[in-house]
């Protein structure tokens, strides 16, 4: 497919591998020994440029913990000013009070996921202690603020009170809940190999993710697939480009011609009319999609 025919409308950018939680599901293996990469803020500047050019509508930050880049103020108030929408996705323990002010002006949105109403079970999940105290705290600051938030609950663990912390999201006043079981990706694979078959197969279909070296994806799932890197070539000669064109081949080959149909897009924030999908726990996959609006329905 042609990128006339394909037209980019959204990215995920990573913009760093660090973050202070180290979840066993986590699908990008980050965690505290993780780095920013070899991206300078002026190739991310350059970036968000190139994407505002090509018509894409929205770019959500994430990592890592994207709150730990220390120059996501700046990324966040140029990509304001270029036009596109902004969603961050944070585990919502490390936002200084500057943010706040950027997130406001900016009218940034966020995203978070959360595991359990239980401080010390979600701090297990997260081997973070104290975890659970701020992200909830954080929501409710976020919410206080009037910021748009989304929020869900990945099933790690059987005993998990995972449809209890679903609860917990809508008492605080979160309208956007949802949940859905590990994905075998990253740490959650376990040293397993990844595999086209693994993913939902609509990758690269008006989306892309961008990487803290400057790898693109097909999406944030699919790292072992490589469309180009944006400190080698503009993201428009990417896009489109022969290397996508052979992952697009690739991936049809296993999901059918069926890959396109989007039911409804993962992760992205201006889903619709489709209900929203919610970072990590969205689905995809339309032969999940009924199981996944079983587990987010509020008792």
């Amino acid at each position: 497919m042609s990128a006339a025919e394909n037209r980019l409308l959204f990215a995920w950018l990573e913009v760093t591998g660090l973050c202070n939680e180290f979840c066993d599901h986590c699908y990008a293996d980050s965690g505290p020994k993780g780095t920013h990469g070899t991206m300078a803020v002026e190739d991310w500047v350059r970036v968000l440029d190139e994407l505002a050019e090509m018509g894409a509508l929205d770019v959500q930050f994430i990592g890592g913990e994207p709150t730990l880049y220390p120059h996501l103020p700046e990324l966040i108030e140029h990509a304001h000013g270029a036009g596109l929408g902004i969603e961050v996705f944070s585990n919502l323990t490390h936002i200084r009070e500057p943010l706040w002010d950027t997130f406001q002006a900016c009218g940034v949105k966020l995203a978070t996921s959360y595991y359990s109403d239980e401080a010390e079970q979600h701090d297990e999940v997260t081997r973070l202690r104290g975890s659970h105290k701020k992200t909830r705290a954080n929501i409710e600051k976020a919410l206080g603020f009037g910021i748009p938030l989304r929020g869900g609950v990945v099933t790690v663990r059987p005993d998990q009170r995972a449809r209890e912390g679903l609860q917990d999201l809508l008492n605080l006043g979160v309208e956007q809940v949802g949940g859905d079981r590990t994905r075998a990706f990253g740490r959650a694979g376990q040293g397993a190999t990844p595999t086209i078959a693994d993913l939902c197969g609509h990758c690269a279909h008006e989306k892309c993710a961008i990487g803290p070296t400057g790898d693109v994806w097909p999406c944030v799932l699919g790292r072992f697939l490589t469309l180009g890197n944006v400190t080698e070539t503009p993201l428009a000669e990417v896009w489109g480009g022969a290397q996508m064109a052979v992952v697009e081949a690739d991936i049809r080959a296993v999901h059918g011609d069926g890959m396109q149909s989007c039911t409804p897009p993962q992760f992205l924030p201006m889903c619709g009319p489709c209900g929203p999908c919610v970072p990590s726990v969205g689905h995809c996959d339309p032969r999940e999609t009924e199981a996944a609006a079983t587990i987010g329905a509020p008792n």
